[in-house]
């Protein structure tokens, strides 16, 4: 085999590697079957958000979250509340109120629908209002798979998910809500 051939079958390998994430190393918030309560520290903001699911134990996810404090010139929040929650096995559309931003994420599971119950902590920024938003495409992009959302971009934020549940799967497709704010107080209650 010729040496650059060598090398660059090694450099595959070691990207492979690296992309493929051992779940046992991540920094879960829950054990399986398990509720938590997760919640950024004060002027922080959710911006990553991964799950592994294990059909083994329960049909259910494990979950880790990474936050991140928001730019100077949108302030320090001045509320922040649990938002509406949801049902086990039902379907689900959630945006934080008062042009909230998601700083935090509970849920607690359910054996006899083998799904979670969900709610949002969000916080509330002076009066800045939400634009550009956006609905990220499925994830997981099929049910089962490892799930992943990381901010795309500086200067965007969760607002909030719709997502959906399989009855027969036992598992749930997220869509996040992620837009931008405005640099300037505005006069919308929520958008």
């Amino acid at each position: 085999m010729k040496p650059a051939l060598v090398v660059l079958a090694l450099s595959l390998l070691a990207t492979v590697e690296a992309q493929n994430h051992d779940h046992h190393d991540m920094a879960w918030v829950n054990g399986y079957r398990q509720s938590f309560n997760f919640q950024c520290a004060h002027g922080e903001v959710v911006v990553a958000i991964r799950s592994y699911f294990s059909e083994a134990d329960g049909s259910d996810r494990l979950w880790t979250f990474e936050c991140q404090p928001t730019p100077e010139g949108l302030g320090e929040p001045s509320d922040c509340w649990w938002d509406d929650i949801n049902r086990a096995g039902m379907e689900w559309t959630s945006t934080c109120t008062r042009n909230g931003l998601v700083a935090g994420v509970q849920s607690k599971y359910f054996e006899s629908v083998l799904d979670r119950e969900w709610q949002f902590y969000c916080c509330y920024y002076k009066r800045r209002c939400p634009y550009s938003c956006m609905k990220t495409t499925d994830i997981p992009e099929y049910y089962k798979e490892e799930a992943e959302l990381v901010i795309p971009s500086y200067g965007y934020f969760i607002r909030g998910a719709q997502t959906t549940f399989s009855g027969v799967l036992r598992d749930r497709q997220w869509k996040y809500i992620l837009c931008r704010m405005t640099d300037f107080d505005c006069e919308f209650e929520n958008l």
